[in-house]
């Protein structure tokens, strides 16, 4: 019987040995799974493609910086102000227009559009307030302003179809031709 007594012990004490084996390869493996780095998920970033921002001024509900869809038309800006005010002059503004990043909209009431056209040269062509458009402007009134030619003109015209309607007045140093001095002189002549 101790020969038996003495199988029964190894063989109990082999039995726990595997289960301590079995127990600290599980723990092990554990801890290997834990040490590796999770797998890093990129995050979807807004792209500056995938947005423009407004800044939409004037005859609005709610002027104000808003941040647009790309593509988004003068329309979709003004809903987004809230739309316009009982005062704003209907048909003032292309809606249809695509908007460009950065631009300034401003929504010109009634009387602001009354006295624009009275102070307009005859035969405006693009002219605001006495101001040649540089957004609306054809190339016959780009050539009212002093030393823009034909060819100039075709440049302010090639820029703007290139990059889209102008945002500020100084990009216009931007245009082939248009040096310092020339932007300083066509600067007070000019309007968005």
């Amino acid at each position: 019987m101790a020969g038996r007594d003495a199988r029964w012990r190894l063989g109990a004490g082999a039995a726990v040995l595997l289960v301590l084996g079995a127990v600290a390869g599980g723990v092990a493996q554990r801890m290997v799974a834990d040490a590796q780095p999770a797998a890093v998920l990129p995050t979807p970033v807004a792209t500056a493609a995938a947005e423009l921002v407004v800044d939409v001024q004037g005859a609005v509900a709610e002027p104000g910086v808003y941040r647009l869809s790309q593509g988004s038309r003068v329309l979709d800006a003004l809903a987004r102000a809230g739309g316009t005010t009982d005062a704003a002059a209907p048909g003032s503004l292309n809606l249809a227009r695509p908007l460009a990043d950065g631009e300034q909209l401003i929504v010109p009431t009634e009387e602001e559009q009354q006295a624009a056209a009275e102070a307009a040269p005859s035969g405006g062509g693009g002219a605001t307030g006495g101001l040649v458009s540089l957004n609306r402007a054809d190339q016959a009134a780009l050539e009212t302003l002093p030393g823009v030619g034909p060819s100039l003109a075709t440049a302010i015209i090639g820029h703007r179809d290139e990059h889209g309607p102008f945002t500020d007045i100084a990009q216009l140093d931007d245009v082939a031709g248009i040096g310092p001095a020339t932007l300083e002189r066509l600067t007070p002549l000019v309007s968005l």
